[in-house]
């Protein structure tokens, strides 16, 4: 997983894409003076056709003809409203039913580093109910795709950074790592330092409700769906009579530092590898992978770690598979229950001496094309990070904390501890040990738990829920596996979710959906 702790969001939709391939006032008001320091009259959105995602987006296909896009500009530094701006990059497909219109549903899918603009086409058929009454409209956040993208090291740096031993054990390999993400920093600052003091989260809740306001909605309704979890929180603390009917699902718990949530997200991911053994297990013969117990099959992933330590094996192209690579590759197929035949198969080929597949999924969590171009949703990830995140840890301070991610984890757990230095020398300092989403006033926010997240885990809702304060967080339980509940298909999470955002019924509190 990248050297970062990741907040990201569900990519088995790129992944698979990778592995089989190939009636709204477009008007805006004019601002007043609210927390987001602007007083710009804003220009109207002049909606039209979409071109097709960028290299920075994630490519992909033109969107059809029902979708439509648009910029809209914002102050590059709150603190200076009328001064530089950059542009939001926004896209939208229409309400059907527009006798009944509600307004605007304004999604972000995660990351940080995610395009709204590259996802929300592709994933449109899992919110059709929603479409019925709510123009489905998402965005490029600031940093991100086509809105200001932060730009590091290049494509064939990029390669190299992604496969470079991310778990050193001697004093040499611990400097050649340091050296990397030094000298992935000083390219982030060298190709966009002007933009990494304001790519933070606070700032890009700013421009959600500049988005709001351009779209012509008194209030915002919001679909978040993993870090856009913590930008709905941030938002409703900001702008908390601004708040329509909003959704957090697969929620990051605002109440844990970057080290606590990445030790959070070792146990997950650990939780998901010992479940998606069990599966395998269970199947009996069907199972590809050698072990008769849950406890064989993680054991001989770690061996297939320390053999790829070793000795790589080739991979695609020129490309070999390393152990961080491979352990990448594994992290993403736990994104997503329907992608643990393509981690069987990915394991099973690796064994074998083939590690095509599980590079397949490296690359598409790291954002690399068949061609070798990468998104620029890992410089966004780090840059966002950074910018909100005020942990710096040394050399000395990450090596002690080592052994209980080791605990936690004996598959990510090195990984993701080390992962913790990946802003320490960030040129920016960060302006948050944890987020505030107190938000008193606000209307009902549904926040939805996943108990076999590997990403979020599933104690955040809770956590979020207490956070946003009395009569605000609706908290339901999902029991299932993979990152979110809404797109897992549940019948009863989906009728929960669209009875409130349709008709605004509130679910009772503590309600529970199991998966079938």
């Amino acid at each position: 997983m990248p050297r970062n702790a990741l907040r990201i969001t569900a990519a088995a939709a790129v992944a698979t894409a990778l592995l089989t391939t190939g009636a709204c006032s477009d008007g805006g008001e004019k601002d007043t003076r609210t927390k987001d320091g602007g007083a710009r009259e804003s220009k109207p959105l002049k909606w039209g056709d979409c071109e097709a995602p960028t290299v920075d987006e994630g490519g992909g296909q033109t969107p059809g003809k029902d979708w439509k896009c648009a910029t809209l500009d914002v102050p590059l530094d709150y603190a200076k409203p009328e001064g530089e701006t950059i542009p939001l990059a926004l896209i939208r497909a229409q309400a059907r039913d527009k006798d009944r219109r509600i307004g605007s549903l304004v999604f972000n899918f995660g990351g940080p580093g995610g395009s709204g603009i590259s996802t929300l086409p592709g994933a449109a058929t899992e919110y059709a109910a929603l479409r019925e009454r709510y123009d489905l409209v998402s965005f490029d956040p600031r940093g991100v795709g086509r809105s200001a993208p932060v730009r590091c090291e290049d494509d064939k740096q990029l390669d190299a950074y992604y496969a470079a031993d991310s778990t050193p054990s001697t004093p040499e390999q611990e400097k050649v790592f340091v050296d990397n993400i030094n000298k992935y920093q000083q390219a982030c600052e060298q190709n966009s330092g002007k933009l990494l003091p304001h790519v933070g989260t606070p700032n890009a809740a700013r421009d959600l409700d500049r988005i709001r306001r351009a779209l012509g909605d008194d209030r915002l309704h919001y679909f978040g769906i993993s870090y856009g979890t913590e930008l709905g929180g941030v938002y409703a603390h900001l702008f908390p009579k601004n708040v329509g009917r909003a959704v957090f699902d697969a929620v990051v718990d605002p109440t844990k530092t970057s080290e606590e949530g990445a030790l959070g997200q070792a146990k997950g991911f650990q939780l998901a590898l010992g479940n998606f053994a069990q599966d395998c297990v269970n199947r009996g013969d069907a199972c590809k992978l050698q072990g008769s117990t849950a406890k064989e099959i993680e054991d001989n992933v770690i061996k297939l770690q320390k053999d790829l330590a070793a000795k790589p094996i080739p991979g695609i192209g020129g490309r070999q598979l390393t152990e961080t690579s491979a352990t990448n590759g594994i992290a993403q197929a736990l994104y997503s229950k329907e992608l643990w035949p393509l981690l069987e198969q990915g394991l099973d080929e690796a064994d074998g001496g083939q590690g095509q597949l599980l590079l397949a999924l490296s690359d598409a969590l790291n954002g690399r094309d068949q061609q070798g171009r990468y998104s620029n949703i890992g410089a966004a990830n780090t840059a966002i990070n950074c910018a909100d995140s005020k942990e710096r840890y040394s050399l000395a301070q990450t090596k002690s904390k080592l052994p209980g991610f080791r605990s936690a984890s004996p598959v990510f757990g090195d990984f993701l501890g080390w992962g913790m230095m990946s802003c320490t020398g960030w040129p920016v300092a960060g302006v948050w040990d944890t987020p505030d989403v107190s938000a008193p006033g606000a209307a009902p926010i549904l926040v939805i738990g996943n108990t076999g997240d590997p990403a979020t885990p599933y104690e955040g809702a809770r956590k979020m829920v207490e956070r946003l304060g009395p009569g605000v967080g609706v908290e339901l339980t999902y029991k299932g596996e993979g990152h979110g509940a809404y797109n897992s298909g549940d019948k009863c999470v989906q009728e929960a979710v669209n009875s409130y955002l349709l008709d605004g019924k509130v679910p009772g509190a503590n309600t529970v959906c199991t998966a079938a």
